[in-house]
């Protein structure tokens, strides 16, 4: 039995069609993957602080974290957003179980090495994988919303992808990104393509020649961490496409798979 890591972004939470969750709930009773959801909450987090009069500032995809967005991120993450999903599980007749990366120590964290810039955004240093275990083990498909904290109880705003991604290295699983696109695009004769398969090597020239920007920045490049560090397979696929976890679970061709090295056919 495989892990699966599936991290759902902010930006495509509203859109995702119930039989997305129904292909989780399947996924986990067919007993093929056991799935684990980290999830994000952009959108929400950006409307509730413009409300409050706060500016959203953000650096290579990640957002500016001071105390005062901190607070929101937390309750809109671990509140909102994480029991938002756990009940469209249980409506699609699966049983989920919200929890957030503070609880437990479940994700411990340390700022980052711009920190400086960034505030109190944080990467992950250790993943409670029994935590994950446990739940998974008394028949619940957990739900984590991606806060850590620090020995000493700091709080730290991580982004979903990364967060996934060390969840993913921790526990030995694939790791699929749902987003709102079929994959990475590249440029032919004028004309978008979706690269079926990418290397580490043609991902990284893609973000220095501008192709690859904004929030897709973390999420290939949290994709390469995983895959350095053993992560098995990595794919960023469209979860509005009817099927595509099911499909991808099927070995078929979705999306986007992010590979090391040239090795695997099929690579551009």
């Amino acid at each position: 039995m495989k892990y699966l890591v599936i991290k759902c972004g902010g930006s495509v939470m509203e859109q995702l069609p119930h039989t997305f969750y129904e292909n989780i709930v399947e996924l986990y009773k067919n007993g093929e993957f056991r799935p684990v959801i980290v999830h994000g909450g952009g959108p929400l987090i950006s409307s509730l602080l413009k409300k409050l009069g706060v500016e959203s500032q953000f650096i290579n995809g990640l957002r500016v974290t001071t105390n005062q967005v901190l607070d929101v991120v937390e309750m809109v993450l671990s509140g909102a957003v994480n029991k938002e999903l756990v009940r469209k599980l249980q409506i699609a007749n699966g049983d989920a179980y919200g929890i957030s990366g503070v609880d437990g120590m479940l994700l411990r964290a340390t700022p980052t090495t711009d920190s400086e810039m960034l505030g109190f955004v944080g990467e992950v240093v250790e993943v409670k994988t029994d935590l994950i275990k446990n739940i998974l083990d008394q028949g619940y498909i957990p739900v984590i919303s991606p806060v850590g904290v620090s020995e000493n109880g700091q709080r730290y705003n991580i982004n979903g992808d990364i967060a996934a991604s060390a969840i993913a290295k921790a526990i030995g699983g694939n790791l699929c990104i749902v987003s709102d696109i079929p994959g990475i695009y590249t440029e032919d004769k004028g004309e978008k393509v979706i690269l079926p398969k990418v290397t580490k090597d043609v991902v990284e020239s893609l973000i220095e020649t501008g192709i690859i920007t904004g929030g897709m920045i973390p999420k290939v490049k949290a994709a390469i961490d995983g895959l350095v560090h053993k992560v098995p397979e990595v794919v960023i696929l469209n979860g509005m496409e009817m099927d595509s976890l099911k499909r991808y679970a099927e070995g078929k061709k979705i999306g986007t798979k992010i590979v090391l090295n040239r090795e695997c056919q099929d690579v551009y």
